[in-house]
C-alpha cells in the first residue's frame, strides 16, 4: 500500500484552504517571503494580494484536483509538488464554466511552500482576461 508523500498532503491542504479563503490557515502553509507566479508573470508575495487579484478575473473557481507528482528538483534539491486538474466556476458576468486545465507547481523546503507556479487555459477559455486586460484593471 503506498503512503501519501508528505508534500501531497502539503499542496493538497494548502489549495483547498485557499480554495474557501481560509486565508490565515493557508498561509501557515507558506514560507517566510514566498513568491506566487501566476499566468502573465504576475507575482504575488502574500494570499489576500493573490484573491484580490482573482476577483477581477472570475466570481469562483473550484480546482479538481486529479493528479500529484512528487519530486526533486535537480537545480537545489527542493522538494516538487504538482497538481494537475480541472477548473470550474464562474466567470465575472456570471456565466459557468468548467473543465478549464490547470497545472501548479510548488516548491516545498523544510515542509513549507517556498514557490508555487500557477498555468492554466482561463484566459484561452475566454473566462478570464489575458494578461494586458489584467494588467489595465491593476
Amino acid at each position: 500500500m503506498n503512503e501519501t508523500p508528505p508534500e501531497v498532503e502539503i499542496v493538497d491542504t494548502y489549495l483547498r484552504l485557499c480554495e474557501e479563503r481560509s486565508l490565515d490557515d493557508a498561509s501557515r502553509y507558506l514560507a517566510p517571503g514566498a513568491k506566487l507566479t501566476f499566468p502573465g508573470g504576475v507575482v504575488f508575495g502574500d494570499l489576500p494580494a493573490m484573491v484580490a487579484d482573482a476577483a477581477m478575473r472570475y466570481q469562483f473557481v473550484h480546482k479538481h484536483r486529479t493528479e500529484f507528482i512528487v519530486g526533486n528538483r535537480v537545480s537545489d534539491g527542493a522538494r516538487i509538488c504538482i497538481s494537475t486538474g480541472t477548473l470550474d466556476g464562474n466567470t465575472l458576468w456570471g456565466t459557468e464554466f468548467e473543465g478549464v486545465r490547470y497545472l501548479d507547481m510548488f516548491a516545498i523546503v523544510d515542509g513549507l511552500i517556498h514557490e508555487q507556479y500557477v498555468w492554466n487555459d482561463l484566459g484561452e477559455a475566454g473566462v478570464a482576461p489575458v494578461l494586458p486586460q489584467r494588467r489595465a484593471a491593476q
